[in-house]
């Protein structure tokens, strides 16, 4: 316990001094709400306010953001230079250190949601969640599934240059088919289908629900199923394909 406390508070210092990291993962989710909140929080969507429609799908991109894409490209990096390599070397055991690494980028992502929740209440008056509780294990299972899909996707990435292009490219499109942004009802019928397979839409549902519809996390056995099994998926990967050595040289 000693070793991953000392390990987590490296890890928090690693993070906030990478300041690119810190911005594309922390703060562009945090700006984005800011930004379409100005534009459409007084709108109306599915019989809701804009703002807090929105607030629940910036919740969930925020999740893919920071521990999916953060994540991954953090370690290809770490991979590639060699310092999950040297790493084993050390007396620090590697389940701690990953641990480590988990904890820490899941705990950027609660700071992200604590400011996200307080920005739209300030700026949009954004009602605030009642069921706190389930919306906290919402939002760890989620975030625990999307680090699981970022580490086996870790091993599946060759290099570090390429790791941005890679996982952006997955993400992005995700978060847009996935209706964090806007109305999935509003896409064509392809993207639908699309939307009815991937994790972040059911993740996105589930925070919704919480939020707007003040429903618990267990009434909604299919999303959580759905989210519990695409992180499943991402552990088995991740024992298949995660690597401690470099693949470039």
């Amino acid at each position: 316990m000693r070793l991953f406390t000392h390990e987590l508070k490296a890890q928090q210092r690693l993070f906030w001094r990478s300041r690119e990291l810190a911005f594309f993962t922390f703060m562009l989710p945090v700006l984005l709400f800011f930004l379409l909140g100005s534009t459409y929080g007084d709108d109306e969507i599915e019989g809701v306010r804009g703002a807090d429609y929105l607030l629940a799908g910036m919740l969930g991109y925020g999740a893919v953001s920071t521990t999916f894409a953060g994540l991954a490209i953090l370690l290809v990096i770490r991979r590639e230079q060699g310092i999950l390599k040297r790493l084993r070397a050390t007396p620090l055991p590697a389940s701690t250190y990953l641990t480590a690494v988990l904890a820490s980028i899941v705990l950027v992502f609660a700071l992200e949601t604590v400011l996200m929740i307080t920005i739209g209440r300030l700026a949009f008056d954004t009602d605030l969640p009642d069921r706190w509780l389930s919306l906290a294990l919402t939002l760890l299972l989620g975030s625990v599934a999307f680090a699981a899909l970022a580490v086996g996707l870790s091993g599946l990435v060759r290099s570090a240059e390429g790791s941005s292009a890679v996982v952006n490219a997955i993400y992005l499109p995700l978060s847009f088919i996935s209706g964090a942004f806007f109305a999935p009802e509003s896409f064509p019928g392809f993207l639908e289908a699309i939307a009815n397979v991937l994790p972040l839409t059911y993740f996105i549902e589930l925070v919704r629900d919480v939020m707007l519809h003040d429903r618990q996390l267990w009434e909604e056995p299919t999303a959580v199923a759905m989210v519990a099994a695409w992180g499943a998926v991402g552990l088995v990967a991740a024992l298949r394909y995660f690597r401690w050595e470099p693949r470039e040289r």
